[in-house]
């Protein structure tokens, strides 16, 4: 009967008492100090997002090459449709941006994107791409590097040899290889290519130079013309 008199006596306190009672029995229930929102619908918090991995790049400075599906080296023609004729007439090429100056046949098309140039007449292709570089190329850094991003990235590569040479513009690295053309847009047809890719450096400036023709081609001169001719600006 002491507690029901004290009731009456004290009502205020009472009534206080029982609402502190029931707030904390309500944040018990919620699971402490969380959100009152969680703790009913419990909902956990979202796990922070990862970001993608940074792309590494490889050898001296070029982008990791994009691997093609396998394929078979295709059978080199009997008599390719890539011989340089004798009487070509050659003529100088300046890039500015390159910092290059270099000879090439007379009246082959000419296609250009950001740092690169090519020539093609028929199966034959010169192309030449620049970019800084913090030292020069050597034959090791060309088998250690250059050597498996073009073995990935194109058809059918095959290794013939990689040696250094001697060049009016100074010395060069030389990858020499072979491998299959891209299929002919309209007869779907794939030639065997022999490649000799000369990387050159000079100043902090790095020159890739790439002869490509037919296998069975006989292009020594006109090759011979157009690196003798390669000059820095």
């Amino acid at each position: 009967m002491e507690g029901t008199t004290a009731e009456r006596r004290n009502p205020v306190k009472t009534r206080i008492a029982l609402l502190l009672a029931g707030l904390a029995f309500a944040t018990a229930a919620c699971g402490g100090g969380g959100s009152s929102t969680a703790g009913h619908t419990g909902a956990a918090p979202a796990p922070p997002a990862t970001m993608p991995p940074n792309p590494q790049h490889s050898g001296h400075s070029k982008p990791s090459a994009t691997p093609v599906p396998h394929q078979s080296p295709v059978a080199p023609e009997t008599n390719p449709p890539g011989d340089i004729p004798d009487n070509t007439q050659f003529v100088p090429y300046t890039s500015k941006s390159g910092g290059f100056t270099v000879t090439v046949p007379s009246g082959w098309s000419r296609r250009t994107h950001g740092s690169s140039v090519a020539f093609s007449d028929k199966l034959n292709t010169i192309t030449l791409s620049w970019q800084t570089a913090k030292k020069a190329p050597s034959v090791q850094s060309a088998k250690a590097n250059d050597v498996p991003q073009l073995s990935s990235s194109h058809p059918a590569f095959r290794l013939q040899s990689v040696k250094a040479a001697n060049l009016p513009a100074g010395k060069a690295v030389v990858i020499d290889y072979q491998s299959n053309s891209k299929p002919n847009g309209v007869t779907g047809k794939q030639y065997r290519l022999v490649v000799l890719r000369y990387e050159l450096f000079d100043n902090g400036n790095e020159v890739v130079l790439d002869l490509s023709s037919p296998v069975g081609a006989d292009n020594v001169d006109p090759w011979n013309t157009v690196t003798q001719g390669f000059k820095w600006s």
